[in-house]
Protein backbone atom coordinates (compact mmCIF):
# COMPACT_ATOMS: atom_id res chain seq x y z
CA UNK A 1 0.00 0.00 0.00
CA UNK A 2 1.28 3.22 -1.04
CA UNK A 3 -0.90 5.23 0.98
CA UNK A 4 0.73 8.23 2.94
CA UNK A 5 -0.90 8.82 7.08
CA UNK A 6 -0.50 11.05 9.15
CA UNK A 7 0.88 10.19 12.50
CA UNK A 8 -1.13 8.77 15.19
CA UNK A 9 -2.00 11.95 18.02
CA UNK A 10 -3.59 12.12 20.94
CA UNK A 11 -7.27 13.71 21.85
CA UNK A 12 -5.43 16.86 22.93
CA UNK A 13 -3.74 17.55 19.88
CA UNK A 14 -6.52 16.05 17.06
CA UNK A 15 -7.62 18.66 14.44
CA UNK A 16 -10.88 20.54 15.05
CA UNK A 17 -12.13 19.65 11.83
CA UNK A 18 -12.32 16.88 9.67
CA UNK A 19 -11.68 18.79 6.29
CA UNK A 20 -10.05 22.24 5.87
CA UNK A 21 -11.40 23.99 2.45
CA UNK A 22 -10.21 26.98 0.11
CA UNK A 23 -12.98 28.26 -1.77
CA UNK A 24 -12.26 31.12 -4.41
CA UNK A 25 -15.14 33.04 -6.20
CA UNK A 26 -14.69 35.35 -8.80
CA UNK A 27 -17.18 37.41 -10.74
CA UNK A 28 -17.41 36.54 -14.16
CA UNK A 29 -19.07 33.45 -15.76
CA UNK A 30 -16.29 31.34 -17.72
CA UNK A 31 -16.84 30.19 -21.22
CA UNK A 32 -17.53 26.50 -20.46
CA UNK A 33 -20.54 27.82 -18.59
CA UNK A 34 -22.34 30.30 -20.80
CA UNK A 35 -25.55 28.40 -22.57
CA UNK A 36 -25.73 27.03 -19.40
CA UNK A 37 -28.93 27.88 -16.85
CA UNK A 38 -28.42 31.46 -15.28
CA UNK A 39 -25.47 32.31 -17.30
CA UNK A 40 -27.01 36.17 -16.57
CA UNK A 41 -26.58 36.28 -13.23
CA UNK A 42 -23.34 34.61 -12.13
CA UNK A 43 -24.29 35.33 -8.02
CA UNK A 44 -27.05 33.14 -8.28
CA UNK A 45 -24.97 30.91 -10.06
CA UNK A 46 -22.09 30.86 -7.41
CA UNK A 47 -24.89 30.18 -4.47
CA UNK A 48 -26.48 27.46 -6.64
CA UNK A 49 -22.97 25.51 -6.15
CA UNK A 50 -22.08 26.72 -3.01
CA UNK A 51 -25.89 25.58 -1.76
CA UNK A 52 -25.22 22.40 -3.10
CA UNK A 53 -21.57 22.19 -1.80
CA UNK A 54 -23.00 22.62 2.13
CA UNK A 55 -25.74 19.70 1.42
CA UNK A 56 -22.72 17.60 0.18
CA UNK A 57 -20.96 18.32 3.48
CA UNK A 58 -23.57 16.95 5.30
CA UNK A 59 -22.29 16.70 9.75
CA UNK A 60 -18.73 17.36 8.48
CA UNK A 61 -16.60 19.71 10.70
CA UNK A 62 -15.23 22.23 7.90
CA UNK A 63 -13.21 25.26 8.13
CA UNK A 64 -13.68 27.57 5.07
CA UNK A 65 -11.73 30.10 3.74
CA UNK A 66 -13.82 31.89 0.70
CA UNK A 67 -11.39 33.69 -1.57
CA UNK A 68 -13.36 36.44 -3.40
CA UNK A 69 -11.22 37.50 -5.90
CA UNK A 70 -12.57 41.19 -6.66
CA UNK A 71 -16.45 40.79 -5.76
CA UNK A 72 -19.10 42.66 -4.70
CA UNK A 73 -19.26 43.05 -0.75
CA UNK A 74 -22.79 40.51 -1.74
CA UNK A 75 -20.66 37.70 -2.09
CA UNK A 76 -18.98 37.67 1.43
CA UNK A 77 -22.80 37.54 2.43
CA UNK A 78 -22.78 34.48 0.24
CA UNK A 79 -20.86 32.71 2.50
CA UNK A 80 -22.09 33.98 5.56
CA UNK A 81 -25.17 32.22 4.95
CA UNK A 82 -23.97 29.01 4.81
CA UNK A 83 -21.18 29.13 7.24
CA UNK A 84 -20.71 29.76 10.44
CA UNK A 85 -18.90 32.97 11.41
CA UNK A 86 -16.28 30.86 13.75
CA UNK A 87 -16.12 28.47 10.89
CA UNK A 88 -15.48 31.19 8.19
CA UNK A 89 -12.71 33.31 7.12
CA UNK A 90 -13.40 35.50 4.38
CA UNK A 91 -10.31 36.28 1.85
CA UNK A 92 -10.81 39.86 -0.46
CA UNK A 93 -8.52 39.56 -3.22
CA UNK A 94 -8.35 42.53 -5.42
CA UNK A 95 -8.50 40.76 -9.21
CA UNK A 96 -5.55 38.44 -8.96
CA UNK A 97 -6.95 36.06 -11.20
CA UNK A 98 -6.74 32.02 -11.85
CA UNK A 99 -2.93 31.69 -11.03
CA UNK A 100 -3.18 34.30 -8.09
CA UNK A 101 -6.04 33.07 -6.47
CA UNK A 102 -4.96 28.94 -6.82
CA UNK A 103 -1.56 30.56 -4.97
CA UNK A 104 -3.75 31.97 -1.99
CA UNK A 105 -5.26 28.46 -1.38
CA UNK A 106 -2.12 26.98 -1.55
CA UNK A 107 -0.58 29.38 0.82
CA UNK A 108 -3.95 28.90 3.07
CA UNK A 109 -4.23 25.41 3.00
CA UNK A 110 -0.39 24.70 3.56
CA UNK A 111 -0.33 27.14 6.65
CA UNK A 112 -3.50 26.24 8.58
CA UNK A 113 -3.09 23.70 11.32
CA UNK A 114 -7.27 23.06 11.80
CA UNK A 115 -7.38 19.73 9.88
CA UNK A 116 -5.30 17.09 7.64
CA UNK A 117 -7.76 16.90 4.78
CA UNK A 118 -7.58 19.66 2.49
CA UNK A 119 -9.80 20.54 -0.20
CA UNK A 120 -9.25 22.93 -3.29
CA UNK A 121 -12.47 23.91 -4.03
CA UNK A 122 -13.70 26.80 -7.35
CA UNK A 123 -17.29 28.54 -7.63
CA UNK A 124 -18.32 26.20 -10.85
CA UNK A 125 -19.20 22.87 -9.29
CA UNK A 126 -22.45 21.06 -8.33
CA UNK A 127 -22.05 18.75 -5.89
CA UNK A 128 -23.88 15.66 -4.68
CA UNK A 129 -25.96 15.45 -1.21
CA UNK A 130 -24.12 14.17 1.91
CA UNK A 131 -21.63 12.25 -0.53
CA UNK A 132 -18.56 14.44 0.54
CA UNK A 133 -17.90 12.29 3.06
CA UNK A 134 -17.04 9.52 0.60
CA UNK A 135 -14.35 11.23 -0.53
CA UNK A 136 -12.37 11.65 2.65
CA UNK A 137 -13.30 8.54 3.69
CA UNK A 138 -11.75 6.96 0.53
CA UNK A 139 -8.86 9.58 0.91
CA UNK A 140 -8.02 7.42 4.51
CA UNK A 141 -9.22 4.04 3.60
CA UNK A 142 -8.76 3.21 -0.29
CA UNK A 143 -5.63 1.71 -1.49
CA UNK A 144 -2.70 3.72 -2.36
CA UNK A 145 -4.72 6.85 -2.47
CA UNK A 146 -3.24 10.36 -2.24
CA UNK A 147 -5.23 12.83 -4.32
CA UNK A 148 -9.22 12.35 -4.88
CA UNK A 149 -11.31 14.57 -7.40
CA UNK A 150 -15.38 14.87 -7.11
CA UNK A 151 -15.48 14.90 -10.59
CA UNK A 152 -15.89 11.91 -12.93
CA UNK A 153 -14.69 13.83 -16.39
CA UNK A 154 -15.98 13.03 -19.52
CA UNK A 155 -12.05 12.91 -20.89
CA UNK A 156 -11.61 9.94 -19.03
CA UNK A 157 -13.70 8.08 -21.67
CA UNK A 158 -12.71 10.37 -25.04
CA UNK A 159 -9.19 11.30 -24.45
CA UNK A 160 -6.14 8.88 -25.75
CA UNK A 161 -4.31 11.22 -22.56
CA UNK A 162 -6.22 8.63 -20.24
CA UNK A 163 -6.29 5.40 -22.53
CA UNK A 164 -4.23 3.02 -20.29
CA UNK A 165 -4.77 0.24 -18.30
CA UNK A 166 -7.18 1.22 -15.33
CA UNK A 167 -7.38 -0.05 -11.48
CA UNK A 168 -10.56 0.06 -9.58
CA UNK A 169 -11.14 -0.36 -6.37
CA UNK A 170 -14.78 -0.65 -4.65
CA UNK A 171 -15.83 1.36 -1.70
CA UNK A 172 -19.01 2.28 -0.23
CA UNK A 173 -20.59 1.29 -3.92
CA UNK A 174 -19.18 3.35 -5.71
CA UNK A 175 -16.09 2.88 -8.29
CA UNK A 176 -12.96 4.86 -7.80
CA UNK A 177 -10.87 4.58 -10.81
CA UNK A 178 -7.04 6.11 -11.15
CA UNK A 179 -6.79 8.87 -13.20
CA UNK A 180 -4.24 10.77 -14.99
CA UNK A 181 -5.60 14.29 -14.44
CA UNK A 182 -8.14 16.32 -13.27
CA UNK A 183 -8.59 20.26 -12.62
CA UNK A 184 -7.68 22.46 -9.63
CA UNK A 185 -10.87 20.94 -7.64
CA UNK A 186 -9.47 18.29 -5.73
CA UNK A 187 -8.93 16.82 -1.85
CA UNK A 188 -5.80 15.73 -0.37
CA UNK A 189 -3.73 15.66 2.84
CA UNK A 190 -1.50 18.90 4.23
CA UNK A 191 1.34 16.22 4.73
CA UNK A 192 1.18 14.94 0.59
CA UNK A 193 0.15 18.83 -0.81
CA UNK A 194 3.61 19.53 1.07
CA UNK A 195 5.21 17.05 -0.92
CA UNK A 196 4.38 17.90 -4.28
CA UNK A 197 4.04 21.68 -3.03
CA UNK A 198 6.90 22.72 -6.02
CA UNK A 199 5.30 20.93 -8.63
CA UNK A 200 1.85 22.50 -7.53
CA UNK A 201 3.40 26.01 -7.21
CA UNK A 202 4.50 25.89 -10.52
CA UNK A 203 1.21 26.75 -11.77
CA UNK A 204 1.70 30.42 -11.16
CA UNK A 205 4.53 30.87 -13.65
CA UNK A 206 2.16 29.88 -16.06
CA UNK A 207 2.10 26.00 -16.18
CA UNK A 208 -1.19 24.03 -16.90
CA UNK A 209 -3.13 22.00 -14.75
CA UNK A 210 -3.13 18.80 -16.78
CA UNK A 211 1.34 19.35 -16.79
CA UNK A 212 1.42 19.39 -13.41
CA UNK A 213 -1.22 16.41 -12.66
CA UNK A 214 0.96 14.54 -15.10
CA UNK A 215 4.25 14.87 -13.30
CA UNK A 216 2.43 14.01 -10.38
CA UNK A 217 0.54 10.73 -11.65
CA UNK A 218 3.70 10.15 -13.98
CA UNK A 219 1.18 9.34 -16.92
CA UNK A 220 2.22 9.88 -20.95
CA UNK A 221 5.78 11.73 -20.01
CA UNK A 222 7.88 8.97 -20.06
CA UNK A 223 5.97 7.32 -23.55
CA UNK A 224 7.33 8.10 -27.14
CA UNK A 225 4.49 6.61 -28.69
CA UNK A 226 2.40 9.49 -27.00
CA UNK A 227 4.61 12.02 -28.44
CA UNK A 228 4.88 10.44 -31.84
CA UNK A 229 1.01 10.38 -32.15
CA UNK A 230 0.26 13.91 -30.68
CA UNK A 231 2.82 14.93 -33.32
CA UNK A 232 1.54 13.17 -36.12
CA UNK A 233 -1.80 14.30 -35.78
CA UNK A 234 -0.50 18.13 -35.05
CA UNK A 235 -2.13 17.98 -31.07
CA UNK A 236 -0.07 21.21 -30.38
CA UNK A 237 -2.55 21.27 -26.99
CA UNK A 238 -1.22 17.59 -25.64
CA UNK A 239 2.67 18.41 -26.92
CA UNK A 240 2.30 21.70 -25.01
CA UNK A 241 1.12 19.97 -22.18
CA UNK A 242 4.15 17.35 -22.15
CA UNK A 243 6.64 19.76 -22.95
CA UNK A 244 5.25 21.80 -19.89
CA UNK A 245 5.74 19.15 -17.70
CA UNK A 246 9.19 18.45 -18.48
CA UNK A 247 9.81 22.15 -18.37
CA UNK A 248 8.39 23.04 -15.16
CA UNK A 249 8.43 19.70 -13.60
CA UNK A 250 11.51 17.47 -14.48
CA UNK A 251 12.75 17.11 -11.31
CA UNK A 252 9.41 15.39 -10.05
CA UNK A 253 9.65 13.67 -13.26
CA UNK A 254 13.01 11.94 -13.17
CA UNK A 255 13.40 11.50 -9.19
CA UNK A 256 9.98 12.34 -7.63
CA UNK A 257 7.76 9.89 -6.27
CA UNK A 258 4.59 8.86 -8.29
CA UNK A 259 1.61 9.39 -6.43
CA UNK A 260 -2.27 8.08 -7.34
CA UNK A 261 -5.04 9.90 -8.38
CA UNK A 262 -8.60 9.03 -8.27
CA UNK A 263 -12.41 9.92 -9.08
CA UNK A 264 -15.80 7.91 -8.25
CA UNK A 265 -18.16 6.76 -10.96
CA UNK A 266 -20.66 7.71 -10.94
CA UNK A 267 -20.05 11.63 -10.15
CA UNK A 268 -19.89 13.45 -6.98
CA UNK A 269 -19.25 16.74 -8.57
CA UNK A 270 -20.50 18.29 -11.59
CA UNK A 271 -18.43 21.13 -13.10
CA UNK A 272 -20.60 24.07 -14.94
CA UNK A 273 -19.35 22.92 -18.14
CA UNK A 274 -21.56 22.39 -20.91
CA UNK A 275 -18.81 20.50 -23.61
CA UNK A 276 -17.88 18.11 -20.25
CA UNK A 277 -20.41 16.61 -18.82
CA UNK A 278 -20.07 13.82 -16.48
CA UNK A 279 -21.45 10.33 -17.81
CA UNK A 280 -25.27 10.00 -16.60
CA UNK A 281 -25.90 13.36 -15.68
CA UNK A 282 -28.02 16.21 -17.20
CA UNK A 283 -26.40 19.42 -16.38
CA UNK A 284 -29.37 22.15 -16.89
CA UNK A 285 -31.60 19.32 -15.33
CA UNK A 286 -29.30 19.13 -12.32
CA UNK A 287 -28.71 22.94 -11.94
CA UNK A 288 -32.72 23.27 -12.34
CA UNK A 289 -33.28 21.06 -9.30
CA UNK A 290 -30.56 22.77 -7.07
CA UNK A 291 -32.01 25.90 -8.11
CA UNK A 292 -35.92 24.72 -6.81
CA UNK A 293 -33.99 23.94 -3.80
CA UNK A 294 -32.75 26.98 -3.48
CA UNK A 295 -35.85 29.08 -3.79
CA UNK A 296 -37.83 26.40 -1.29
CA UNK A 297 -35.33 27.37 1.33
CA UNK A 298 -35.70 30.71 0.99
CA UNK A 299 -39.18 30.72 1.46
Amino acid sequence: MDLEREPVRNAESLPQYDVAVAYRVYPGVSKPSRGLPFDDDKLHQAEICLSSFKKSLGSLRVKIWAIIDGCPVTYEDMFRRYFDLEDLVIVNTQKIGNAGTFAEQMNILLSQSDADAVYFAEDDYLYMPDRFRLLLDFLYNGKDVQFVTAFDHPDYYNLSLHDFPKWLQIYENYHWCNAASTCLTFLTTKKILAKYETVFRSYERRNYDVSLWLSITKYRIFNPGSWARYALKLDLSMLYALLKSWLYSWKQNLFGRQARLWGPIPSIALHLDRYHVAPGFDLATQMHAEDQHLHRSNL
